[in-house]
């Protein structure tokens, strides 16, 4: 008879402030950052686990949840027979603990009391901002056949592109010898270089020299995850608890050679955007077997009004006039009036439509309707939801320094964004 598949409980880490991604986390945190013009960053991360028949999922926030909470509220419902559930653990202060989450490591421990683990029940622990797509079933199962204490899944990143994640050196059955967080000395990372029969499998056959790096993703079971967690001046997977594990335990790698891109900047989330554009993008919305599930909104479909789109993603209920579309992805609810021409541009929509007697106050209070009015310019700009665009508008980040602001923009890795429920007047020019 063969061994039950153990019980997997999933756990997404909702992220600290979201600094890097300012000013889209400046009213929400990153899992609620909106993405594709229909979706949510923490979208991709529960859509994996559904897929593959995880469906026991906690996301981990604490800082702006107001917005993760009702997305997830309005879109994730399960009937009471397969026991399913998406639920949202905010940091909490109780009469034990009066501190905040202090890393990855210290937030899954301080909700411990919330997950009901058993010793031979397996815990997923995954990231809230990665757009990818991945079935862990392949990594459960190796992870079983291994013995292993703990597998982290690993991806071949160009050793310039490291230094900002975990980077392992693996054994020839994958078992993991050393793993350094965040390397910065060259010499380092040359060290961990893949060598041999490893870089040999790799699909790229030029001399450019590869790392396997940590996506931040660890299946562990819930004993040996809470010996892990014992130490509470262990507040961090990466830093402090993976390290030690090396030592003592069986921690192998899972390695995973599909497209993952982590979207811990604005841009490095304005660029993986604009990807999904391409004829062929990197990441495939359109993948009917494993979808990517969101808030159903029963929104009307787009309506294009004579606009020329090369390009573009729209999104549903979308309104687009006589307009000029370059490599775009617009959000839903989205309205952009005649004569503008929006160029590398993501545009996140709106939370409402706006009717007659609404446009009637806006002239009242002197203010644009939202969207993009007419006769606008605007180019390499992320537009968060309800920004409201008065008529000819030229708005670029160019000739602009890396982090000017004003209450309505602010220019991060030089991509100008306009904030959310921001108001530009009518003939604002905004860079060169």
């Amino acid at each position: 008879m063969s061994t039950p598949t153990p019980r997997v409980i999933s756990i997404i880490m909702g992220g600290g402030r979201g600094t890097r991604l300012y000013p889209l986390t400046k009213d929400r945190c990153k899992p609620a950052v909106p993405l594709a013009g229909n979706y949510r960053l923490v979208d991709i991360p529960i859509s994996n686990c559904l897929n593959a028949g995880f469906n026991q999922i906690y996301v981990l926030s604490q800082f702006n949840t107001a917005s993760l909470h009702k997305h997830i509220q309005q879109t994730y419902k399960f009937d009471p027979f397969g026991r399913g559930f998406v639920d949202i653990l905010a940091a909490e202060q109780t009469g034990d603990k009066e501190t905040w989450y202090q890393g990855t490591a210290d937030a899954v421990r301080q909700n411990m009391h919330h997950y009901g683990l058993k010793d031979h029940d397996l815990v997923l622990i995954l990231s809230g901002d990665q757009l990818y797509r991945m079935d862990f079933r392949p990594m459960l199962e190796q992870h079983l056949r291994t013995g292993s204490d703990i597998t982290i899944a690993a991806k071949p990143m160009p050793s310039d592109q490291v230094s900002a994640l975990g980077v392992m050196r693996v054994d020839t059955d994958l078992r993991i010898s050393e793993f350094v967080e965040k390397p910065k000395d060259p010499a380092l990372v040359r060290g961990l270089a893949l060598q041999g029969e490893a870089r040999s499998r790799l699909a790229d056959t030029s001399d450019r020299s590869y790392c396997l790096a940590s996506m931040g993703i660890y299946l562990v079971s819930g004993k040996r995850l809470r010996e892990a967690l014992s130490d509470p001046l262990q507040t961090d997977f990466g830093k402090e608890v993976i390290p030690g594990m090396v030592n003592s335990h069986r921690v192998t790698a899972f390695v995973y050679d599909g497209y993952w891109e982590d979207i811990g900047t604005v841009g490095s989330f304005w660029e993986c955007n604009l990807t999904l554009t391409d004829p062929v993008p990197p990441f495939d919305f359109f993948d009917g077997a494993n979808p990517v599930y969101t808030h159903a909104r029963y929104l009307p479909p787009a309506k294009i009004n004579g606009a020329r789109a090369h390009r573009v993603i729209l999104a549903d209920g979308c309104i687009v006039d006589d307009a000029d579309l370059e490599r775009c992805v617009i959000g839903i609810r989205s309205v952009i009036h005649s004569g503008s021409r929006l160029e590398n541009t993501v545009m996140m929509g709106a939370d409402i439509y706006e009717r007659p007697d609404d446009f009637v106050r806006n002239r009242e209070k002197n203010r644009p309707d939202i969207g993009v009015g007419p006769g606008c310019h605007i180019r390499q700009a992320i537009i968060d939801k309800n920004a409201r665009i008065g008529a000819n508008c030229r708005l670029s980040p160019a000739g602009l320094a890396e982090k000017t602001e004003t209450d309505a923009w602010y220019v991060r890795d030089a991509i100008l964004v306009v904030k959310k429920n921001a108001i530009i007047a009518p003939g604002t020019v905004v860079g060169e």
